[in-house]
């Protein structure tokens, strides 16, 4: 039993880089997204009528403006679980992890192009999995899109 907790300890003692690597890679574009959609909408017209009427500065930001750029975010989600899944594939080849990542890069080296070919649908489900998800969750945030 106390072979398992030494196997968990190790393990947690090592797999920080990788989620960190793999956690990050996608964020700053995410930010930026948000950001800018954001700026955009901090300047119309509604948004300074609201100041104008006294509201508290976090009712008006979080009101309205917030929740209309949220929407390029939230679609831009769906991207990112298969690039999750890519970036995984190289972090895992360039630390060495014993995961699918090096499979993928022998199966390719050596022309097995059933293996090669199942990642490569296994992406592709991914995307296809992600896009729903963050058209799922436009859905919810916006009232405007509907299910038709």
């Amino acid at each position: 039993m106390s072979g398992r907790h030494e196997i968990w300890i190790d393990l947690l003692a090592h797999i920080w880089v990788p989620i960190i690597i793999i956690g990050t890679s996608g964020t700053a574009a995410l930010i930026r997204i948000l950001r800018a959609n954001l700026t955009d909408e901090l300047h119309k017209p509604y948004v300074l009528t609201a100041r104008a009427k006294g509201l508290p500065e976090y009712k008006v930001v979080l009101k309205y403006p917030v929740r209309i750029a949220l929407n390029p975010f939230v679609s831009a989600l769906g991207w990112v679980l298969p690039h999750l899944v890519s970036g995984a594939t190289i972090v895992s080849i360039v630390l060495n992890l014993p995961t699918a990542g090096p499979l993928l890069l022998s199966s390719l080296v050596s022309q097995d192009m059933y293996l090669a070919g199942t990642f490569i649908l296994l992406l592709g489900v991914l995307t296809l999995v992600g896009m729903l998800v963050s058209d799922l969750l436009l859905a919810l945030l916006d009232p405007r899109i509907r299910f038709t």
